[in-house]
């Protein structure tokens, strides 16, 4: 069909790499060219997938070049939630060696009971600890919310453990929810077309109907930003329509952001069901994506924008980037020399916990040790500026090591689920975009989220 092409490859790449035979060879009307070539010049099939260079990659639409990685950071997102999730909260990590006798490998179920819960005090009619609020209101635990979950939260002293019940690899709410967001876009928006706030009010309506609806997941806790939501939502008289949801969202936002904010809602959490926003719109400039990530956090975690919103666009912005292709690396090393993290006594701490972590083997209790010190200095908890920083350091340290990321932000314990969450997405996208596989014990052992991750991922364009 294309004469002379055989001659041409023959006879001006008989000493050439595979990849830039197949560069040229895209060049000279692609298939057919290959086809010319002598098997012994060929790159297997396995090459040419994972190096992205396809012939039919010289036509795909930014949103196909993007698709690896998206795909890659969903399962990081569902990886490090449900790793870390039987040892979720653990704040003192000698705590895991004692409940589970060893550092994690992999998926664990939880144990029942967990030794430092704080379950029975944490507020079942809204944000916050039982004694906090100063507002009487209807328990939302057992009546709109984890409907059959509230004898877990009223027993005193039972420190039942916050996700008992679920199984080895299952995913947290949280988790459920990303999910349940990329569901919601794969059908109301796989043109990517739709305009925001349209996407965004489909997104509440399932939202709502989600979480009120018995039996649509397992776990046993749910964190101050959805109480607060269904809270408010009852005092509003329970909206049901797409519209009506949507409104009272958008008119709960104007309120309460003008006011002092709910400091239980500026937390890493924040971000989980916010990537699947990212994912959605990583094709569009940085500053569109950006700005439908923070229009719709500003939804579920209604606070003064100096609070949250700086830092949900820094990690936004490090996601963008890595999914088009930036160094993880790089991206980290920017954000945690950003203001709002510290700035440059940050990094300096930073790079003295790397350098003490290097001189230890990779793997070894003295190197988690350092990373354990590292996240307990910079924040071990939920609050939005240590958390992001210590995701910030694991992601710099693992950039190249999704795995060792992910069970490292597991075993430093503390507020790990929803971290490693936000780590996994930026560890997958980086692992796609570099040629490395997931690991293929965590994407096969994944539990409840799998069959819809799969699902979703074969019919859909995220």
């Amino acid at each position: 069909m294309f004469p002379g092409v055989s001659t041409l490859v023959t006879t001006r790449l008989s000493c050439a790499t595979a990849a830039s035979v197949v560069s040229i060879l895209c060049l000279t009307k692609g298939q057919a060219a290959v086809a010319a070539t002598p098997t012994c010049e060929r790159p297997r099939l396995s090459e040419v997938v994972l190096r992205g260079l396809t012939t039919q990659a010289m036509n795909t639409s930014p949103m196909e070049k993007l698709g690896p990685a998206k795909k890659a950071s969903l399962w990081g997102l569902l990886i490090g939630d449900a790793l870390s999730m039987p040892v979720h909260w653990y704040y003192d990590a000698d705590d895991i060696k004692r409940d589970y006798g060893k550092w994690l490998t992999g998926y664990v179920a939880p144990h029942k009971h967990h030794p430092s819960s704080i379950l029975s005090l944490s507020a079942t009619g809204g944000s916050g600890r039982s004694g906090f609020s100063t507002r009487k209101a209807e328990p939302l635990i057992g009546n709109v919310i984890l409907h059959d979950k509230l004898q877990y939260w009223t027993r005193p002293g039972a420190s039942f453990h916050y996700h008992q019940g679920m199984g080895a690899g299952d995913s947290t709410l949280n988790a459920l929810c990303a999910i349940k967001v990329c569901q919601t876009m794969a059908r109301v928006d796989p043109d990517h077309d739709l305009p925001p706030r349209d996407l965004r009010t489909a997104i509440l309506a399932d939202y709502v109907k989600f979480l009120t609806t018995p039996g649509t997941h397992n776990d046993t806790y749910a964190e101050s930003f959805h109480r607060a939501f269904f809270r408010d939502w009852i005092q509003r008289d329970k909206p049901v329509t797409s519209n009506d949801i949507i409104n009272f969202a958008e008119k709960r936002y104007k309120e309460l952001s003008a006011g002092r904010g709910d400091s239980q809602l500026a937390v890493v959490g924040a971000l989980v069901m916010a990537v699947p926003f990212m994912l959605h719109s990583a094709h569009l400039s940085e500053a569109e994506a950006v700005q439908n990530v923070v229009d719709f956090v500003r939804l579920t975690h209604p606070l003064p924008p100096t609070q949250l919103e700086p830092f949900v666009e820094l990690y936004a912005k490090t996601l963008h980037a890595v999914l088009n292709g930036a160094s993880l690396k790089e991206k980290a090393a920017e954000a945690l020399k950003s203001p709002i993290l510290g700035g440059a006594s940050t990094w300096k701490r930073c790079e003295k916990f790397s350098s003490q972590a290097a001189g230890y083997v990779k793997g070894s209790d003295m190197r988690l040790s350092v990373y354990q010190d590292a996240v307990g200095h910079f924040g071990l908890a939920c609050y939005i500026k240590g958390s992001l920083t210590s995701l910030f350091f694991l992601a710099h340290e693992f950039h190249d090591n999704m795995e060792g990321g992910v069970l490292t932000n597991t075993n430093v314990g503390g507020e790990n689920c929803h971290r490693g969450a936000a780590l996994g997405a930026l560890l997958g996208a980086e692992a796609a975009n570099t040629g490395k596989p997931l690991p293929q014990g965590l994407t096969d052992g994944l539990g409840s989220a799998r069959n819809d991750l799969m699902t979703l991922l074969d019919n859909s364009n995220l």
